[in-house]
């Protein structure tokens, strides 16, 4: 019976789908970081473009056909988040200003791991993701999709837009910072 609730619990299609979004990971960088030129950038693109369709595709599957796992509440953003860091490495090898936002990136998305965890220890969490955190999301999903297939941006739009995500960044880090442990708290306590 375990190893029944085990099968189900990996191996639904938004999981699988997750998992591939995974593995396209290294592929995407290997081939945008090796770039000889547009053809391979177009090609970089084209992978990013199937993960996205994938990222589209495991959440709507799983909320229509009733395949909401554990694992895949986990592995979604888990994907989003690792994809958006494989972004912002590739692409600071061509906008310097990236080089910035990248340590900042790693110290919220760090910290919003130690909170979480900490919080279920004490069996406590958030119902889901704030909206400060969507946004600030998609913006820097956006951002690096945009990055991606206008390889000719210019240093100062670059600029421009790696603001505005930090904004957005340090937005979404603030709030979190304050469901977590603000007057307000926005954590309940977990069902078992």
């Amino acid at each position: 019976m375990l190893v029944k609730n085990w099968k189900k619990e990996i191996f639904t299609i938004p999981n699988l789908l997750s998992l591939f979004r995974l593995a396209l990971i290294p592929v995407y960088m290997n081939i945008y970081l090796n770039a000889k030129g547009p053809d391979d950038y177009t090609l970089a693109g084209l992978i990013l473009a199937v993960s996205c369709l994938t990222d589209l595709l495991d959440g709507k599957i799983a909320r229509k056909f009733n395949m909401i796992t554990n694992l895949g509440k986990f592995l979604d953003p888990l994907c989003d988040k690792l994809t958006q860091l494989a972004l912002i490495i590739c692409l600071s090898s061509r906008y310097r200003a990236l080089k910035y936002l990248l340590p900042f990136f790693l110290v919220k998305e760090f910290w919003q791991l130690f909170a979480m965890i900490g919080n279920l220890k004490k069996g406590k969490a958030l119902d889901g993701a704030l909206m400060s955190g969507k946004i600030s999301t998609t913006v820097l999903f956006a951002t690096l999709v945009l990055m991606v297939l206008w390889p000719t941006m210019s240093e100062h739009v670059a600029n421009v837009l790696t603001v505005i995500c930090f904004i957005f960044l340090l937005i979404a880090f603030v709030d979190y910072i304050l469901a977590y442990f603000g007057k307000e708290k926005k954590v309940r306590d977990v069902e078992v």
